[in-house]
């Protein structure tokens, strides 16, 4: 790390001119890093881009692989929220190549593009400093809130018409879904949803000027992770809703995915409540709390199968309004599936 000491300007390349006067001995280590990789790369265009894409890559796959190791190991079915169905290997090969599809000709173009855009607009990629975390916290929950808001809007337009039978159809794929299921969808749903987590940050940049794209990758990390949880299909004693009691997590969206209908929203279950999408999650859950209390004598196997024919009842709504849906498409309607 000597040469970013270097104060002397002859010999400096495009990438080094850019840290010219920088006080490197005030920066912290992972400051240090986040310059020598702009120098090293040399063009801060390809050194934003590589490495946003690279996160998003590495934290989206790092993160399934927990997953992935829960639903082999039987011991974790009591947390599994529709317990008799585990993706096969099968299934999980197959939306591996669709995720990765999606991330190489939806994804790359859009990450790529982002940050030229935002640059212009006046965000800020290869500076340091980093901005601290008292100034992040307000723009990451700014984020959260604006996402959460568009996916719950756009989210129900692709439950409409002939955007569910020819786009978000295939997300829906799975009845109970998976952590790798988390972006598994249509190409067009990809760049559709994904609008929300990219326009966040493109509007605060517009009009605050003063976001630094270190806080957009926190954003983009939590994002993941939230998205991949809430898919994940498991609802543990730790659960993150369990000690937030309006996010969403996975026992809100694998009602979504088991029921076709209802709970549209992402990180935050208050768009749902107060629009009034999510009243057959809330009957569901009703009937589950009164089994649990008139079974609570019964065995193991009597509770369960009780759970299972709730499951199977809601499955089967959801199958109807699912085709319902499909035929609206068909002849071009434009009713609601709610």
């Amino acid at each position: 790390m000597s040469f970013l000491n270097s104060t002397t300007a002859a010999g400096l390349s495009a990438a080094e001119q850019l840290y010219q006067g920088t006080d490197f001995s005030s920066l912290n280590w992972f400051e240090k890093q986040w310059a020598a990789w702009y120098i090293w790369i040399g063009n801060p265009i390809i050194a934003t881009g590589l490495m946003s894409f690279l996160l998003h890559e590495i934290v989206y796959f790092g993160r399934c692989i927990p997953w992935i190791i829960i639903d082999a190991i039987p011991y974790f079915r009591k947390w599994k929220l529709q317990p008799g169905k585990i993706p096969t290997p099968q299934e999980q090969w197959e939306c591996t190549k669709q995720v990765l599809f999606s991330h190489f000709t939806i994804e790359l173009p859009a990450i790529w593009l982002f940050h030229p855009l935002a640059e212009t607009l006046g965000m800020a990629t290869w500076q340091v400093p980093f901005p601290s975390w008292k100034s992040m916290g307000p723009q990451i929950f700014f984020f959260f809130f604006f996402e959460d808001l568009f996916h719950f809007l756009a989210h129900q337009a692709l439950h409409t018409g002939i955007l569910y039978k020819h786009i978000h159809k295939l997300h829906h794929k799975y009845s109970a879904p998976f952590g790798l299921a988390a972006e598994y969808a249509h190409p067009a749903e990809v760049f559709i949803l994904g609008t929300g987590t990219l326009a966040g940050p493109i509007l605060y940049t517009a009009f605050a000027r003063d976001l630094h794209i270190v806080t957009v990758y926190v954003w983009i990390v939590l994002r993941l992770f939230q998205a991949i949880d809430a898919h994940s299909g498991y609802d543990f004693p730790w659960s993150l809703q369990h000690i937030i009691p309006f996010w969403s997590g996975a026992d809100h969206h694998d009602f979504h995915h088991m029921a076709f209908t209802n709970n549209y929203s992402t990180s935050f279950r208050w768009w749902d409540w107060i629009c009034g999408t999510d009243n057959k999650y809330r009957e569901y859950k009703k009937k589950v709390q009164a089994a649990k209390a008139s079974l609570k004598n019964a065995s193991k196997e009597e509770k369960d199968a009780f759970e299972r024919r709730l499951m199977d009842e809601v499955e089967k709504d959801g199958m109807k309004a699912e085709a319902e849906a499909e035929a609206r498409g068909l002849l071009g309607g434009k009713a609601k599936v709610q």
